[in-house]
């Protein structure tokens, strides 16, 4: 067997019989330290798997084999959520019963509020409204003091609870502003007319002819949700037109097309999915950003 071995004439040791391109593999036996070590880890490894939970999804709660120290870190972690749970349950007992008024007034429960609300809001509502809440286009801005459907406590909590054009919500905010040019109610002039006309109303750019004209076609279309000045209502909805805050866009061109075709945003009904004391944590924070009225 021996005289069948290939060594290398330069350092004199048996090669494994690999070459590439010329070059061939020494049989260097591996380092004593380094076979010792691995020894240990194996010894290591069957001696974890002996006492601790180690081979996943063959029996027992914990969805693995339990080792026979019985100890995991599942449980623990149960322990000291159900521990924490049970301090949280105390104060959001507390907000539930509340309303949003006395909860911001309480600094205690203002204070867990604004903190759980906003751990909500990253969860729930960044999705649409941005990380910061400061909106989108169709998706409003809630860091102001423009708010389709009022800002204080009261209503805050009512938009959240019952969401916006919710189908099968009886108490949901529901509003349709007309298609003027879709279903032709309006021609595509007296469109460009009133559109001039917002525009006016919100001291941007716009044709003074035309815009003429348009006050007398936001009158007769308009003004009965937007009011005669553009000052919005709140009750319905309808946007304030004669301000720089604008929910799609202040061009000419976003201004007619939502004559023309309107948009119609939904907002999700929280307290169904959420419960009373969260929607409440969730107004608080929105609340906290400055917004509101």
């Amino acid at each position: 067997m021996s005289g069948n071995k290939d060594i290398d004439q330069l350092s004199g040791v048996d090669t494994t019989g690999h070459e590439w391109d010329g070059i061939k593999e020494l049989n260097n036996p591996l380092p004593r330290w380094w076979l010792w070590t691995l020894y240990l880890t194996i010894i290591w490894a069957i001696g974890y798997m002996v006492v601790y939970p180690a081979i996943p999804g063959l029996w027992g709660s914990e969805g693995a084999t339990k080792g026979i120290w019985g100890w995991g870190s599942r449980a623990d972690l149960r322990n000291e959520m159900t521990v924490v749970d049970q301090g949280r349950q105390a104060m959001s007992d507390k907000i539930a019963g509340m309303d949003i008024n006395a909860i911001m007034a309480d600094p205690e429960a203002r204070t867990y509020a604004i903190s759980a609300g906003a751990s909500l809001f990253k969860v729930n509502c960044v999705q649409c409204h941005g990380s910061g809440a400061q909106g989108g286009p169709g998706y409003p801005n809630l860091n102001d003091d423009s708010w389709l459907w009022g800002g204080k406590p009261e209503q805050i909590v009512a938009t959240l609870s019952n969401g916006i054009r919710v189908v099968g919500n009886p108490d949901t905010h529901d509003s349709q502003m007309p298609a003027f040019g879709k279903d032709g109610l309006l021609e595509p002039e007296k469109i460009n007319q009133a559109a001039n006309y917002v525009r006016k109303l919100a001291n941007l750019e716009h044709d003074e002819g035309l815009a003429t004209a348009g006050a007398t076609v936001f009158s007769e279309n308009c003004a009965a949700c937007h009011g005669e000045n553009g000052q919005g209502n709140q009750d319905v909805g309808a946007p304030q037109l004669n301000d720089a805050v604008w929910l799609y866009n202040s061009s000419l061109e976003a201004i007619t097309a939502q004559i023309t075709n309107p948009r119609h945003g939904v907002m999700p009904a929280w307290k169904a999915k959420l419960g009373d004391a969260k929607v409440k944590e969730l107004a608080a924070y929105v609340l906290s950003l400055g917004g509101g009225q």
